[in-house]
């Protein structure tokens, strides 16, 4: 199992209107064949000097193997939001766990 765990941070002019675009195109990912499991989230209200909420949003995706977290790497879907939406990134963290 593979767990892809993607931290965006937005840009502080993105739009109310752009994020949920953003969001939108981010559940469209749940549409590639290798995804076990797709979990969308923005930060829990929690408040411990270990938890960071400065991101806008998190996006962790399941594979079952390294060649399905490849395939995804390549698939159209990803492409499509990678070119629609970097414009939006100011930073952007990943996280692979085995």
């Amino acid at each position: 199992m593979i767990a892809h765990h993607v931290l965006f941070w937005l840009k502080a002019d993105t739009t109310a209107e752009q994020k949920e675009a953003f969001r939108a195109s981010l559940q469209t990912l749940e549409g590639v064949e290798v995804v076990k499991n797709l979990h969308i989230g923005t930060p829990a209200p929690i408040e411990r000097a270990v938890v960071d909420t400065t991101y806008t949003f998190s996006l962790i995706v399941f594979f079952d193997d390294l060649d399905a977290h490849n395939i995804y790497q390549e698939h159209p879907l990803h492409l499509a939001f990678l070119e629609d939406f970097r414009i939006y990134f100011e930073k952007v963290i990943i996280y692979d766990a085995q």
